[in-house]
């Protein structure tokens, strides 16, 4: 049997066959189409030199370049000569114009950066250290930068630039003093070159006569004398300096190799080598200089010439020129009893410096001039001498002073108000501050008055405990009269101690210069009083335990009863050892109290002068 296959056409299939899904053997008909469209306000990729090839780039498949293959062209050369287009250099142009422009604007910015606390510099510091309105900018600038730089903590390292402020204060002196730049209206010697000599002064020969200010107004009087006064101080810490002209610099003398100096201390290890004598002159002008032009120029008050004669004085102490020191002294009682109203006599003897019981005028001038005799006879051991100034200067300030006043508290400022005061602050210019007393008024018996009068008992009790030191090793027959004495100079060092911690307590924040003097009256005084209880104590024991040699004719003297001496002088050692104790108890608090005392003066000056208490709530 046959079999019979029926042929069925494919579209009667009811499987579809199945459809190619591979890639077509050639690419699609684009059509007429364009790959892409070019916008009018691009750049696109057409404009290169070729067209981008998906393919990579490889240095091997590059096609050979007719440029050499050198150093200086390597196989990208051709793909740096593709990158720089046209329109790249243009975007490059424009990225860099875009850079200087911020470069400058940077600059600019820190310019005025910079400018702006210059002028923030400039004005703290006119508030703090103020300069007449009369002086050129330069001159204001040179005292600004003399009185920054005498700060102690203006440097680092903490130690003063004295051939700096020297510099400067020298620099400002010569400007106040030519009549084309600050010195107009000043009344100039005959003779530049003229000189005067003090009477009387030994130690001194010529000096250079002062000018005649009085022409010039109050502030620029002021200011001239802050700047001598400044120049001196700058003079007396350059007193034994030298200066290399061939290098510059400044030195002790002791360092300097010459025949003055046979034997030159060596310098410090890491320092520049020492100067020659032949290439040295004197760091500065001496200081009588500067407190001689003040003493015999004219137009200062009676309290701006004694302040100069009282520093100049204090200065010749410290050289050990102690005649000369004293004419000065007496010369500055001379100013002070000179200004006094006319018709008042009989102040002071002038032969001793004692104020007289019933004098009826003492002006602040005398009893400040008066205290720098007594301290001046104490530092010499002229003890006689100075205790009679001493308790004639107290007197004086308890029972002739003027009552105290003080100002009204003033109100709290509100929110609005403390920010109006700012903005006031910023913006309205400080006026010079008034002119200081002259020193011939009566004192005040003021907070500030009361602890110069501790001050003085202060320098009462250290003399009363200084003149029981005659005999080093006290006997007990001698021990009584030296005891008392001890005793008295103690009681006085105690109450000069509770009258300065009291008043620093009950004294108003704003009285800077007087909460300073208390606080030094504070400190000094507990030295003294902790000195004196050791001293004591030590001398109590030597009493209670005589050497071996004395020990049996000690306990067996019946005329001056050894036995109850000693049992006394035991008693009475530990009595100063609780003393001691108490001593340096109180030590530990006022320690605190000052310290808190130095914490806040220096927020004070830290503070941009009064800038955080207007803030303050």
């Amino acid at each position: 049997m046959h079999t019979v296959y029926k042929v069925v056409a494919p579209s009667q299939l009811s499987i579809a066959r199945i459809t190619w899904s591979g890639r077509p053997f050639r690419p699609p008909k684009l059509n007429g189409q364009l790959l892409g469209l070019r916008l009018f306000t691009q750049n696109s990729q057409l404009l290169l030199v070729s067209k981008p090839s998906a393919r990579p780039e490889l240095p091997y498949l590059y096609t050979p370049s007719k440029f050499p293959q050198n150093s200086s062209s390597g196989p990208y050369r051709n793909q740096l000569s593709r990158y720089l287009t046209t329109e790249r250099r243009q975007h490059l142009k424009q990225e860099t114009k875009q850079f200087l422009k911020y470069l400058f604007y940077v600059h600019i910015g820190l310019v005025s950066l910079g400018l702006l606390v210059a002028l923030i510099s400039v004005e703290v510091y006119e508030r703090k250290y103020p300069t007449p309105p009369e002086w050129t900018f330069k001159s204001r600038n040179i005292y600004r930068a003399a009185r920054k730089i005498e700060e102690p903590g203006y440097s680092a390292s903490g130690i003063v630039e004295w051939p700096d402020i020297e510099n400067n204060y020298a620099s400002l002196l010569s400007r106040l003093e030519d009549p084309d730049l600050d010195g107009r209206d000043l009344i100039l010697p005959r003779n530049d070159q003229e000189r005067v000599w003090v009477f009387g002064l030994k130690n001194l020969g010529f000096t250079r006569k002062g000018l005649d200010v009085s022409l010039k107004s109050e502030a620029w009087r002021s200011g001239y004398h802050a700047a001598l006064m400044g120049a001196a101080r700058a003079a007396e810490h350059l007193d034994e300096w030298i200066f290399d002209r061939s290098r510059g610099m400044s030195c002790p003398r002791e360092y300097m190799i010459g025949p003055s100096n046979p034997r030159p201390k060596p310098v410090p290890y890491g320092a520049a080598r020492p100067p020659l004598e032949e290439n040295c002159d004197p760091a500065s002008e001496p200081p009588q200089t500067f407190y001689m032009k003040i003493l015999t120029s004219t137009g200062f008050t009676s309290g701006q010439r004694v302040d100069a004669a009282l520093a100049y004085g204090d200065f010749l102490d410290w050289k050990g020129l102690h005649e000369s020191a004293e004419g000065i002294y007496d010369w500055g009682l001379d100013i002070a009893m000179g200004a006094l109203p006319v018709g008042t006599s009989n102040i002071v003897d002038l032969q001793t410096g004692i104020i007289n019981s019933d004098a009826t005028y003492v002006s602040n001038n005398i009893l400040k001039t008066t205290n720098a005799m007594a301290v001046h006879y104490a530092q010499t051991g002229k003890l006689s001498h100075a205790l009679p100034i001493f308790l004639s200067n107290l007197r004086a300030r308890k029972y002739l002073s003027l009552p105290y006043v003080p100002k009204p508290p003033e109100d709290e400022p509100s929110r609005v108000q403390r920010y109006l005061l700012f903005a006031m602050w910023l913006l309205v210019s400080p006026s010079y501050p008034p002119m200081s007393p002259t020193g011939d008024e009566v004192p005040v018996r003021s907070p500030q008055a009361i602890c110069e009068e501790s001050a003085v008992m202060a320098h009462i009790g250290e003399i009363l405990f200084a003149s029981s030191q005659n005999d080093t090793q006290p006997s007990l027959a001698t021990s009584s009269e030296t005891f008392q004495k001890q005793q008295s100079g103690l009681i006085w060092t105690r109450d000069a101690v509770d009258i300065s911690e009291s008043t620093l307590l009950s004294m108003s924040l704003d009285d800077v210069d007087a909460r300073q003097t208390c606080a030094e009256c504070l400190r000094s005084g507990m030295d003294n009083w902790s000195t004196m209880v050791r001293k004591i104590l030590k001398d109590q024991q030597k009493m209670a335990r005589p050497p071996e040699k004395q020990k049996f004719k000690t306990r067996s003297s019946w005329f001056w009863g050894g036995e109850q001496n000693l049992e006394a002088a035991e008693h009475d050692e530990g009595r100063w050892e609780r003393e001691l104790q108490l001593v340096n108890g109180r030590m530990d608090r006022i320690e605190g109290l000052l310290s808190r005392e130095e914490a806040m003066r220096k927020a004070r000056s830290a503070s941009i002068l009064g800038f955080g208490m207007i803030f303050s709530s």
